[in-house]
């Protein structure tokens, strides 16, 4: 299976646990349910009630038909045999020996359709087919009745088939209007849900956007006072908590790195001094001001990148030979590091950017490179279709894949060699990248050799691929 389309199965995955697809299921569900326990209890109901109209009207007949019985009227007897159109009663009147005496025209000439003999003044039930061809059964009512020359029982079946007829359009409809009537609750539900979901998307994307440098931002708050609106309100208090807490932190960076820069540049004065007196030990000296360099180094970083969090960056543009300032930085290390072989593999490369912070950038690598290199550094720069290469390598302790992206974090510290015992302060990767990233371009570490790295950065030719952002600040020296 490729990667599109697992990513294809996980979007309908959550598409389909979504709330606006829950809630509409289970909307769906839920009126597909009632629908479907209303339409039994509607099809009992109207087969009970109609049902026993047919009962009524078969007692009805047969009370009838008793009462002309003992009046002993022909006629009145033959009129309530009678079957009328659309009538679809019967009627039997069989004698103690099981004879019929008389019936309806129907059933003229046939055998009594049931066996049931009640007593005189009794009535009994039962529903049956008349014949095995027939498909709908009769309610049959057997009412005994005595008279004054001897016992009778008066038969009166009743069709059942306008019920079953009934009933079956009732089914017909609910079993129809059931998946309907859940289809439209369960579109509208979804609809619904979507347009009250809005606001809360709304708040996602607002929140997908904001980093640790616009924490000013704030998410929109929906007029209508529910919960999403405080859902957002509290989102924004949340926001303004992290917004104090983050600038409390840079101001308490930047303040102390500022107050620090007067007292390292007196050590340093003092140490300068203290070089230049005879009754000194110089070697002592020397470690001091490397120290007091280095201190003074991570101080000025501590404060640029405070300002770069506070601020942002905006480059001074102009165009910039990186080849120039690979040839600068190679002489350098060459003489600070005269026991590594600098291989240098320069073309001539013209960007536009800051050649200030571009040469930060391009003398961290160098520096890093320097520290941890056992014999040799490779230092190229190249251009390759609308972009722009530099390469910093050396042979020294590679850098595992797993921290080769943390590496870039501010003060991390690497469980190999390359931790900041050697000498590193953490600071000089993250504000190459904050350099690369301002100028449109990105920094990666690659593996060098087998075994060392290669920190690799890539810069676009095209101005218009480059754009700057935020406030132009002045940055400390010594860095």
């Amino acid at each position: 299976m490729t990667y599109s389309s697992e990513r294809l199965q996980r979007s309908w995955r959550s598409r389909l646990g979504g709330v606006r697809v829950r809630s509409a299921l289970a909307a769906a569900g839920i009126v597909a349910a009632a629908v479907g326990l209303a339409g039994l209890a509607l099809v009992y109901t109207a087969e009970t009630t109609l049902t026993g109209n047919i009962d009524a009207a078969a007692s009805q007949r047969a009370g009838q038909v008793v009462a002309a019985i003992k009046a002993g009227d022909p006629t009145r007897l033959a009129q309530t045999l009678r079957t009328s159109a659309g009538d679809q009663t019967i009627v039997q009147i069989i004698n103690p020996a099981g004879e019929v005496v008389a019936s309806s025209a129907v059933l003229a000439g046939q055998r009594p359709i049931t066996a049931m003999r009640p007593a005189a003044g009794a009535s009994q039930w039962e529903q049956r087919l008349l014949s095995p061809d027939s498909e709908d059964p009769f309610r049959i009512v057997a009412t005994g009745v005595e008279t004054d020359s001897s016992a009778r029982v008066v038969v009166v079946a009743q069709s059942v088939s306008p019920v079953n007829e009934s009933i079956e359009v009732i089914t017909r409809w609910v079993i129809v209007a059931m998946p309907l009537l859940a289809l439209v609750v369960g579109l509208a539900t979804y609809v619904f849900v979507g347009r009250s979901l809005r606001p809360v998307e709304a708040i996602r994307r607002r929140v997908a956007t904001i980093t640790g440098r616009d924490l000013d931002a704030r998410v929109p708050v929906p007029s209508a006072r529910d919960e999403v609106a405080a859902l957002a309100e509290t989102m924004n208090e949340m926001l303004d908590r992290l917004q104090a807490a983050a600038d409390t932190q840079r101001r308490f960076v930047a303040d102390a790195s500022h107050e620090l820069r007067s007292p390292l540049t007196t050590l340093q004065v003092g140490l300068d001094l203290l070089a230049g007196s005879a009754d000194t030990s110089r070697p002592q000296i020397q470690r001091m001001q490397a120290e007091t360099e280095r201190l003074s180094r991570l101080v000025a970083d501590l404060l640029l990148l405070a300002r770069v969090d506070e601020y942002g960056l905006t480059l001074r543009r102009n165009d910039v030979d990186l080849d120039d300032l690979a040839y600068a930085h190679r002489d350098r290390i060459h003489e600070q590091h005269p026991q590594l072989r600098i291989n240098a593999e320069i073309e001539p490369v013209r960007v536009p950017g800051d050649v200030h912070q571009l040469d930060r950038a391009i003398r961290n690598l160098c520096d890093n490179a320097a520290r941890h290199a056992r014999h040799e550094i490779n230092l190229t720069v190249r251009a390759d279709g609308g972009t722009a290469h530099v390469i910093v390598a050396d042979d020294g302790p590679g850098i595992d894949p797993a921290d080769r992206e943390r590496v870039f974090d501010r003060f991390t510290r690497l469980d190999d060699s390359r931790a900041r015992t050697d000498g590193g302060a953490g600071l000089g990767l993250p504000i190459t990248r904050e350099i690369v990233n301002s100028h449109g371009g990105s920094v990666v570490a690659e593996t060098f050799a087998d075994s060392g790295v290669a920190l690799h950065i890539r810069l676009p030719l095209d101005p218009d691929k480059a754009p700057g952002t935020g406030i132009a600040v002045e940055e400390p020296c010594g860095s």
